[in-house]
């Protein structure tokens, strides 16, 4: 059997999907990297709502969707902008949904670290209302049990007057903060109400307040997520992080070379992960980290740099609608019975983009069942008017 896919221009081609899929190795832990997957929610596609309305979602499969992360060795991002937090996701139900996966972690042993941020506020607001927001979500989840990642926020990106004002919250943040936290630099490219984000549209002045604010609370920073989609500049930042901070790369376009590291000779130092990709690879990114283990980097890459060309598709611009290539891909094998998303999201993305998403993911051999993948894939062309 064969499907026609969609390609820029009205036209289509024929293509033979995949008859097996991969067979990963037997999930087990992790050792070498600490490695976090920023997981997707699933909507409720019975719910009577609208774009602009509070999010529906379905829980059983959301919290089923983060079991299947654990169960390859995989620790939980949980309510990052993977699951459109700020894109369909409000802060009531962002606090919902971490409630319920930290508990699901508890019960599944399975390691959580949830998006700590200020998106409560609707408007313009004043520094202490954006500290009285971080403050509210931070005991949120320390409530709850999980791990704190400090979110860029939106609402300080617009109020802070310079570097001052990012050194002061931060620092306020993190002496309260009950444990060490992730630090997370979104870049524009993720969300463009972030630029000029720690006080400065230069990237190098604004490196430097980033690393003044850990340098000062080192023991409160357990590691940083930098997500700028630039290998050299994250080399050279984790090159200057105090001793015992983390780097997680949250670059979906240089993840193995980051995760693999530098040759011993020039300092040995590597990345952790933090990255959104890893929802739709999870099994085969855990299979590469196994691998990577016992030493073998170069398997490590044979096995994870395959997968550069589908991440570079799904988070090609405008960047931050990677999500809806992520929940295509979840539908696809079948962690999920629908492609619909909160927000209507599931709209923000070509025809023609999917298909491509679908025809990468097939050749790497990410569904577990090809022939439902093919089946459901070729329902969604079929609604959209493409001929079979």
């Amino acid at each position: 059997m064969t499907l026609r896919l969609p390609v820029p221009g009205g036209a289509t081609r024929a293509y033979r999907p995949r008859a097996e899929p991969l067979a990963p190795a037997a999930p087990g832990p992790l050792t070498s990297r600490t490695v976090f997957s920023a997981a997707h929610v699933v909507a409720d596609p019975y719910a009577d709502t609208t774009p602009d309305g509070p999010a529906a979602v379905d829980w059983d499969a959301t919290l089923a969707f983060r079991r299947h992360l654990w169960s390859h060795g995989l620790g939980v991002a949980e309510a990052m902008d993977t699951a459109q937090r700020g894109m369909g996701l409000d802060w009531a139900g962002a606090a919902e949904l971490i409630r319920r996966s930290a508990a699901e972690a508890r019960a599944a042993g399975g390691a959580i670290a949830c998006g700590v941020g200020t998106d409560q506020l609707t408007g313009p607001a004043t520094l202490p209302e954006i500290r009285a927001a971080y403050e509210e979500q931070l005991a949120v989840v320390e409530e709850s049990g999980a791990q704190a990642i400090l979110m860029a926020s939106r609402a300080l990106a617009a109020a802070a007057a310079g570097p001052e004002d990012y050194l002061d919250l931060y620092g306020h943040l993190l002496r309260q903060a009950a444990e060490p936290v992730i630090l997370h630099w979104l870049g524009p490219m993720f969300d463009p109400a972030l630029e000029g984000y720690w006080g400065s549209a230069d990237l190098d002045a604004a490196t430097e307040t980033f690393l003044e604010v850990i340098a000062a609370h080192p023991d409160k920073v357990d590691g940083v997520k930098i997500s700028l989609l630039d290998a050299g500049r994250e080399v050279a930042l984790r090159r200057r992080l105090p001793g015992g901070v983390r780097c997680y790369t949250g670059d979906d376009f240089h993840y193995p070379e980051l995760i693999a590291g530098e040759e011993p000779s020039a300092g040995g130092r590597f990345s952790h992960a933090l990255l959104g990709i890893f929802d739709p690879l999870a099994p085969l990114a855990a299979e590469a980290v196994r691998t990577l283990d016992t030493g073998d980097t170069a398997g490590f890459r044979k096995l994870l740099d395959p997968t550069v060309a589908l991440s570079r598709h799904l988070f090609e611009p405008p960047t931050r609608y990677y999500k809806t290539g992520v929940v295509l891909l979840a539908w696809l094998a079948g962690h999920q019975e629908h492609f619909t998303m909160v927000g209507g999201l599931h709209s923000a993305r070509s025809l023609p983009h999917l298909a491509r998403a679908y025809e990468l993911a097939d050749g790497l051999g990410l569904f577990p069942d090809p022939v439902r993948a093919e089946d459901r894939m070729r329902a969604l062309l079929t609604v959209h008017g493409v001929p079979q």
